[in-house]
């Protein structure tokens, strides 16, 4: 010892070095009793402060329960049935050929007479205009008359039923019982006009009227002139209107549009798959129930003839596969000329707040107000999740918030409420909130963290502005797939007939919502019509 004293006193500079590592291991020890002091501080404060864990939320009554809802949609499909199909089916069906016996009109000049008339049609024509539809074809053929003249003949001094020339009867009392065989050209056009008409019994009413015309042409008998085109038209006009009542008989029994609306009913009556699979939304299912029948009278014009027939639904969300009960009506509503065709599905999507929370949460997780770090104090938004209450809904944030003031960045969680009016922003297709409010029971949120953190508030509160919104895009893609899906089993082309149907734009236009539900209601719009280039039904 007495060697350590003489050696700090022979070494003065070894004392203060002594004196300075004492000074060190005060001010380290104080320093590090400092720094658990504000780590049991902030964990105390984080842990045990008023504020912290979740916060009271605010009173919310029980809303009424949203109730079923049904919305009208609308299928409406012109058919087109060109004039060219037309034509080709009443070429095929009408007889080429016309070979017939008239009665004998010139008795008292001819015996045992023979008068036959064998005519052939040209290829038929069809043309359209606004009035009606007119088919027409030509006729090309020749009478004969074969006999013998009567011995009255001489008699004669008149005309006989108005087609013989007036001649004195003694000419022909030489050539009395002599064997004739005349032959004279016929020539002549048919016209048919069409006005048809679409009965509420599901059948089309075509209305056909013809007229048929026929050149002049004369036979000569013995020195007698007998108009050919009298003698013909009788047996014409006969053949004609035989062949017109048969089709006009045919086109009205005819239960071609009634047995097409029946196969297309059929397949409207169905439940649709909504949401489900990997779409993270709920299983739903749209159900399309098909009411009423509706037609506009045939327009034509110089291209064709169109059918205009429209289906009006019931649709509705249910939660399980459905069968509706879709009776066919047995009247169809005749109504006003319509617009092109055009599809108009009403689509309300009924999804569970709890899928509504996931949304919002995946949108402000992690997300961290004011962006700029140019507050006192950081908030993140650690969990959200949304609740209804009269028209407007209660956002709830667990947030994290953290002092900006001091290195030691003092935090405290909380739950922190505000209120938001629900507004559907159709071109976006989000469910934003705006009238942004904090609730009562957030001012004192924070605890000790006291004026820092909720100076923080109102940054989150303007963040809310752009940031709290619901993607509805999901919803909508996804019913817009299963629509068009759907649609599509309506597509066909096949025997002359093409039907186009699709989905072209699915449109979000309201929502409502009560304790545990939103409602989504979506229009989903397309467009359809029918074309037909051949017919078999003639």
């Amino acid at each position: 010892m007495a060697v350590m004293r003489r050696m700090r006193t022979e070494i003065p500079g070894a004392v203060s070095f002594t004196a300075g590592m004492t000074r060190t291991r005060k001010i380290i020890g104080a320093l590090l009793i400092v720094a658990l002091s504000f780590t049991v501080s902030l964990w105390a404060l984080e842990k045990l402060s008023p504020g912290g864990g979740n916060g009271t939320p605010p009173a919310l009554a029980k809303l009424p329960p949203l109730q079923p809802v049904t919305r009208a949609s609308y299928v409406i499909a012109p058919t087109a049935i060109a004039l060219g199909a037309i034509r080709t089916a009443l070429d095929s069906a009408a007889p080429r050929t016309l070979v017939g016996k008239n009665d004998n009109p010139v008795s008292d000049l001819l015996s045992k007479a023979d008068i036959g008339i064998t005519l052939a049609r040209g290829p038929m024509a069809v043309t359209g205009r606004a009035e009606g539809l007119t088919i027409s074809t030509t006729l090309t053929g020749s009478l004969r008359a074969t006999g013998q003249i009567a011995t009255q003949a001489g008699n004669i001094t008149g005309s006989i039923g108005g087609l013989i020339n007036n001649t004195v009867g003694k000419q022909v009392q030489n050539i009395t019982g002599k064997v004739l065989d005349q032959r004279a050209e016929v020539r002549g056009n048919v016209a048919v006009t069409a006005r048809p008409a679409i009965t509420p019994a599901w059948r089309i009413e075509p209305n056909l009227t013809a007229q048929v015309s026929l050149g002049d042409s004369a036979l000569s008998i013995a020195g007698f002139k007998i108009n050919v085109a009298n003698e013909v038209r009788p047996l014409i006009d006969r053949a004609v209107n035989e062949q017109i009542s048969s089709l006009q008989n045919r086109l009205r029994n005819d239960p071609m549009l009634e047995q097409t609306a029946r196969r297309e009913w059929a397949k409207m009556c169905r439940a649709i798959p909504l949401g489900g699979d990997k779409t993270r939304l709920p299983a739903l299912w749209l159900e399309l129930k098909p009411t009423r029948a509706f037609a506009a009278q045939p327009r034509i014009d110089s291209g064709a003839v169109t059918l205009t027939v429209g289906v009006q639904a019931e649709t509705r969300i249910v939660a399980a596969q459905t069968k509706p009960n879709c009776p066919f009506p047995a009247r169809l509503e005749l109504v006003q000329p319509m617009d092109d065709g055009r599809v108009a599905i009403g689509v309300p999507i009924d999804v569970p707040f709890a899928e509504v929370n996931k949304l919002l949460e995946a949108q402000l997780k992690g997300k961290r107000f004011p962006e700029d770090a140019s507050g006192p104090a950081e908030v993140e938004i650690r969990r959200a999740s949304v609740a209804a209450h009269g028209e407007r809904l209660l956002i709830s944030l667990q947030v994290k918030a953290r002092e900006r003031k001091s290195w030691f960045g003092l935090g405290a969680e909380a739950t922190v409420h505000v209120w938001g009016r629900p507004v559907l922003d159709r071109d976006k297709q989000m469910l934003r909130l705006t009238d942004l409010s904090l609730a009562v029971e957030s001012e004192a949120a924070f605890g000790l963290l006291g004026a820092a953190a909720r100076a923080a508030i109102p940054y989150v509160q303007d963040a809310l502005a752009d940031n709290a919104v619901i993607d509805l895009k999901p919803f909508a893609a996804d019913a817009r797939q299963k629509i068009s899906a759907a649609i599509a089993e309506f597509r066909q082309n096949s025997e002359g007939v093409r039907v186009d149907a699709a989905v072209t734009d699915l449109r979000l236009t309201g929502i409502e919502f009560d304790s545990t539900t939103l409602r989504v209601i979506a229009e989903a719009a397309g467009t359809a019509k029918v074309t037909v280039s051949e017919l078999k039904w003639i």
